[in-house]
Formats: C-alpha cells, sequence, structure tokens
C-alpha cells in the first residue's frame, strides 16, 4: 500500500519526489518522507499525517541534490510516528537510506540476530532490518548487497536504496509488489506506480520479482538477484497523457470517474465487438477446451469480488456452466479442489491485490487454467496467469472504485457470451442482440449521467442517517452489494446489503421507522418478489429509496422515492443501476464534508494481507 518514488538525474530532485509523492497519495498513507544525497551526507525529511506537513518541513531544506527517494507509509509495523516513517537507516544514517513497500515476514529473527551483533533501531517496523542488513553487507558495491540482503529476506516486498558512496546511483528489487522504471533523457525513476513520474515520462520497464535494478541518469541496468545474469526488458510507451491524473474540472477525482464510465466501457469493449460481433479470444483457450470446461471460479476482493458475483449470474444463465465466486484471502485458505476442466478468473483492478495474486499462483499450481483481468497492463498479476484481459478504462485515482468496476462487469458479458457461444448454450440471434445491448451500454449511461434525477435531493435528506440497509435479489444483489460498499467506504455510515429474500431471517430486525432502505428493483424475472419485499419494510417504517427501469409506472406506488436508469435486458441492468448509487454516496459523502478520494484508512492498491 506504501507509495515509493526515486529519481536520479541532474535536475534537483527534491520537488520532483513530492511532486511523485502527491500523485501517490490516492494509495492512502498516514506519514510520508524524502531521502536526499547531498554532498557529504544524506539528509531526510519525514513528516506525520498529511503530504502538506512534508512540504511545509521539506521547504527549510533549499538543497540542489540530484538524486533522492520519497515514500508514503501506511503503517502496518509500529505505529503512526515520525521515527517509523521511511526513509530508514541504518546505524550510520549519513551513508544509507531505504523505501520498502510491503512486508518482511521473518523480520524478528533478522532483528535478533542484528541487535545481537550490536545494531541499535530507531523504529518500530519490519522494514529498517533491510537497511541494517544492507549496510552490514556493503563492500563498496550496492547491486551486490541488494543481491545478497534479497536472498535472506521472506515475504513481498519492494525496496529501493541509495548509498552516500555511489552518487547519482538507485538500486531496487520487487518480490511480490509493484515497481516500474521510468525512462527519461538523462534522468531515470523507480516508482511504485508509474503516476509517480507520468509528468516526467510515459516510456516504463516493468522488472519481474528477483530483478534488481540499477539506475544512473543516463542507464538502466537489471540482474536477478540469485545469479547475477542480465536481464532485458521491453519498453512500454504508455499512452496516457499527463492530464489524465488531474481532475479536469470536476471537483473530485472520484466524481470524474464515475463521469468516465462511459468512455471506460467503449475502450473495454471496443475492439472485442466488432460490426456486432463478438471478437474474444483473451481467454486463451480454443474452443474444444471451453467446451470441455466443467466449472469456473471467481476470486477477488472488495469491489472487483462484487463484479464478480454478476459474472456468476450471467455466465450461469448464458453458458450454462457453474461459477463459484469467492473472496480471495479466503480462498487460498480453503484447500480448494481444481483440475484443469476449472477455469479460475482473478479480477484486480490493480493487478497487485496480494490475495488474488496468491489465488491466481494456487490455482496454477493445483493445475487449473487462470484468466486475469485487470487494469494494469503488465502489473503481477499478469504474469500468474495464463491469459489476461485488460479493462482500458485509464488510470483510476479515486480509492473507490467505479469506472473499473464497470469495466470488469463489462468484461463479464462478453466472457459470458463467447461461452454461451462456444458451448451452444444461446441461440446466435439471442447473443446478436446481447451485444447489440451492450454495444449500446455506454451511451445508455450517459444518457442517465446527463439526466435529471433525485439524487441530491434524497442525499440531502438522509445524510445524517446513522444506518442504511441495502437489498437486492438476483442480478440485484450484487449491486445492493456494491452500493453499500460505496456508501460505507467513502461516508463512513454503517450499511448493510442483503438478499432482500433474506430479510425475515434476520435483518428486518434492524428496520425503525424511517430506516433508508435501498432496493434495486430493476425489471427482472423477479420483481414481484421484490415488490413483496419492499411492501415488508415499509410496514415497518422503514424510507424506502427504489432503483427502477424507465417506465416502470407500479414501483411509485410501493416506494417512497424512485430513481429511473434507462431500460436494458435485467442482465445489462447492473451496470446501469450502478450508477445511482455511486452518486448517491457520492453525495452524501460531500454532504458530510469528507474527503471522497482518500476515504480514511484505505488504501487503492492492497499489496499485503
Amino acid at each position: 500500500m506504501c507509495g515509493i518514488i526515486g529519481y536520479v538525474g541532474n535536475r534537483p530532485s527534491k520537488d520532483i519526489l513530492i511532486a511523485g509523492l502527491e500523485r501517490l497519495e490516492f494509495r492512502g498513507y498516514d506519514s510520508a518522507g524524502i531521502a536526499l544525497l547531498e554532498e557529504n551526507s544524506l539528509e531526510y525529511v519525514r513528516a506525520v499525517g498529511n503530504l502538506a506537513n512534508l512540504k511545509r518541513a521539506a521547504s527549510l531544506n533549499g538543497s540542489q541534490a540530484t538524486t533522492g527517494l520519497g515514500h508514503t507509509r501506511w503503517a502496518t509495523h509500529g505505529g503512526v510516528t515520525e521515527d517509523n516513517a521511511h526513509p530508514l537507516t541504518g546505524c550510520d544514517d549519513g551513508k544509507l537510506a531505504i523505501v520498502l513497500n510491503g512486508i518482511v515476514e521473518n523480520y524478528r529473527e533478522l532483528k535478533e540476530e542484528l541487535e545481537a551483533a550490536g545494531h541499535a533501531f530507531s523504529s518500530e517496523t519490519d522494514a529498517e532490518v533491510v537497511a541494517h542488513l544492507l549496510e552490514t553487507v556493503y563492500e563498496g558495491d550496492l547491486v551486490a548487497a541488494v543481491r545478497a540482503v534479497y536472498a535472506r529476506l521472506e515475504g513481498h516486498f519492494t525496496f529501493v536504496v541509495i548509498h552516500h558512496g555511489e552518487p547519482q546511483r538507485l538500486v531496487g528489487v520487487r518480490c511480490q509488489t509493484p515497481l516500474v522504471i521510468g525512462l527519461g533523457k538523462n534522468e531515470n525513476f523507480l516508482a511504485s506506480n508509474l503516476v509517480a513520474f507520468l509528468a516526467e515520462t510515459r516510456r516504463v520497464q516493468y522488472p519481474n520479482d528477483g530483478d534488481v535494478v540499477e539506475l544512473t541518469p543516463d542507464a538502466v541496468r537489471i540482474v536477478r538477484a540469485e545469479d547475477g545474469s542480465p536481464v532485458e526488458l521491453e519498453t512500454t510507451e504508455i499512452d496516457w497523457d499527463a492530464d489524465v491524473a488531474e481532475r479536469e474540472g470536476y471537483e473530485t477525482f472520484m466524481l470524474k470517474e464515475i463521469y468516465e464510465q462511459p468512455e471506460g466501457i467503449r475502450e473495454t469493449i471496443g475492439d472485442r465487438i466488432r460490426h456486432g460481433v463478438l471478437v474474444q479470444d483473451g481467454l486463451g483457450l480454443g474452443a474444444d477446451e471451453l467446451r470441455a470446461l466443467r466449472r469456473i471460479v471467481i476470486v477477488a476482493c472488495g469491489t472487483a469480488y462484487h463484479a464478480g458475483v454478476v459474472g456468476r449470474y450471467v455466465i450461469e444463465e448464458w453458458a450454462r456452466i457453474p461459477v463459484e465466486p469467492d473472496i480471495a484471502s479466503e480462498w487460498i485458505y480453503r484447500r480448494p479442489v481444481l483440475d484443469s476442466d476449472t477455469l479460475v478468473i482473478g479480477i484486480s483492478q490493480s493487478g497487485e491485490t496480494r490475495d488474488t495474486i496468491q489465488a491466481m499462483q494456487l490455482a496454477r499450481e493445483l493445475g487449473a487454467r487462470t484468466v486475469a483481468i485487470t487494469n494494469q497492463m503488465g502489473s503481477q498479476i499478469t504474469r500468474e496467469v495464463d491469459s489476461v484481459l485488460l479493462t482500458r478504462t485509464g488510470l483510476e485515482v479515486g480509492v473507490a472504485a467505479t469506472k473499473t468496476f464497470s469495466a470488469q462487469v463489462a468484461l463479464m458479458y462478453l466472457i459470458g457470451l463467447e461461452l454461451a457461444r462456444t458451448r451452444q448454450t444461446l441461440p446466435p440471434g439471442e447473443i446478436e442482440f446481447i451485444l447489440d445491448q451492450v454495444w449500446k451500454l455506454p451511451s445508455k449511461m450517459e444518457r442517465f449521467l446527463a439526466g435529471d434525477h433525485p439524487i441530491d435531493e434524497i442525499a440531502q435528506r438522509f445524510y445524517q442517517e446513522p444506518f442504511f440497509l441495502f437489498l437486492g435479489r438476483h442480478i440485484g444483489l450484487p449491486i445492493a452489494l456494491e452500493g453499500a460498499l460505496k456508501l460505507k467506504e467513502i461516508s463512513y455510515i454503517p450499511t448493510e446489503a442483503y438478499s432482500a429474500g433474506e430479510m425475515k431471517h434476520g435483518p428486518i430486525a434492524l428496520l425503525e421507522e424511517g430506516t433508508p432502505v435501498v432496493v434495486v428493483a430493476t425489471n427482472i424475472h423477479v420483481y414481484d418478489k421484490i415488490v413483496s419485499n419492499i411492501q415488508e419494510t415499509r410496514a415497518r417504517g422503514a424510507h424506502v429509496i427504489a432503483i427502477a427501469t424507465d417506465g416502470n409506472e407500479d414501483i411509485q406506488h410501493h416506494a417512497n422515492d424512485v430513481i429511473y436508469v434507462p431500460k436494458s435486458p435485467a442482465f445489462l441492468q447492473a451496470v446501469l443501476a450502478t450508477l445511482p448509487l455511486q452518486l448517491l454516496a457520492y453525495r452524501i459523502a460531500r454532504l458530510r464534508g469528507l474527503n471522497v478520494d482518500q476515504p480514511r484508512n484505505l488504501a487503492k492498491t492492497v499489496t499485503v494481507e
């Protein structure tokens, strides 16, 4: 979850590092710091809290140092203190500094060994052992020192180091957490996410686990940690403009990204539907292999898991194959039963979600076929699977996922249709009709987003409520789950989301006079059942806010408030019904005066368990 930025070049590095950290704020953090390689020693600036505190402290330093490291920390080992903020040093803090993302699992044994050898620790972090180990083995060659230390560490981590004895040099290594190289002119960058240097260069390389990266202003050299053998990496030209990380007139990144969803889906499905025909080869399986599949497992976390639940309904309905969505962090410890007739789909917007990556590694070990859905080309998960399907939404800065969710659902539609076509479980004419409707989804989303809806009025009436209940059935259930998650993560209001059919099995006890109940009541075959559930909540005094399909006047007899979404086939309403729930959560959070782009305690990318 921590953010890393390193710079080596011919320009003063301080402002470059701080600007990079600002672009990494979306990952979540509670402290930050920079280390600057000055002429006589390393100089450090650290601060707890918002980056504004670091900027104020750094403003007192008129450094012209052209090599440096920056870091935003999200506390795992040790409290939120300045001593625990990175960059971290060893016993001689003038010579060496590191920044680290991840967890060193064997740090206790290493720390005891180092303390017995006379090393004194100044922080409570697991990461500090890396700095002490480096100074123990360093003999004038920073790459050799990093290779030696890497061999001793257990866990999942990325670290970058600078040493006063080797000016204008950065050395970094990754092990199952993100690291990306930015290639400039007479300068180079290392970061945990390319957004950190996107304003400076769009030429990037993606190291693999165990790659030791050495950067100078004019060169990048990469070797394997195990044997020192040289590594050549492909250079990718990122087609995102630097402005992609700016709000472009929207008050927040989250609002901007809500409105970018139609374009995100267009880009995601664009070359996968040609002239009304599905062109979907990202599954990496031939027709005979698709027909031989006996089941599908979808593993993910958070919002991506909800997209996977949508996938279950769609694939089972269209392709008539059993689908099991599961939470990755639970699935990996269940001793799952898999074989070569099982397809495991892992969904991760960042491609660096630790639990989902572990799930895909396990799936391959057990002999299953694997596919990843991610928004990040070259990310870790893409290296752990047989095939990759990219969502193409561009950079998502807001911590609360919006446009990546709708794009993930769109890919679920295409996967379901590809399986249905190959397995001949839907008539060709029906597949063609559904494809046409998927193609029209972006324009329907735009129509909704441009329309006049009572969302602001509803938010104004309920933003101070202490509790919300969300209900849905069938395809509406994962949308209710996602709506509840959005509200709780950006407004901090406790919410519950249930299948409406479960109301009488406990949740109904939560209702009292005026309780806001949000119900996904779009036109599906269980609509009459949903109406009955609405009546049950109204009888207990609840205030029902229904998400319904255009033209459904009946719902007005049952709900207190109705937000209409455009008509579409039942399963495609999942994407459309998500929009009002995102906007409702957004408006409530803003009325409560909260920072929706950086919710407390949350990070955009969860790279540790």
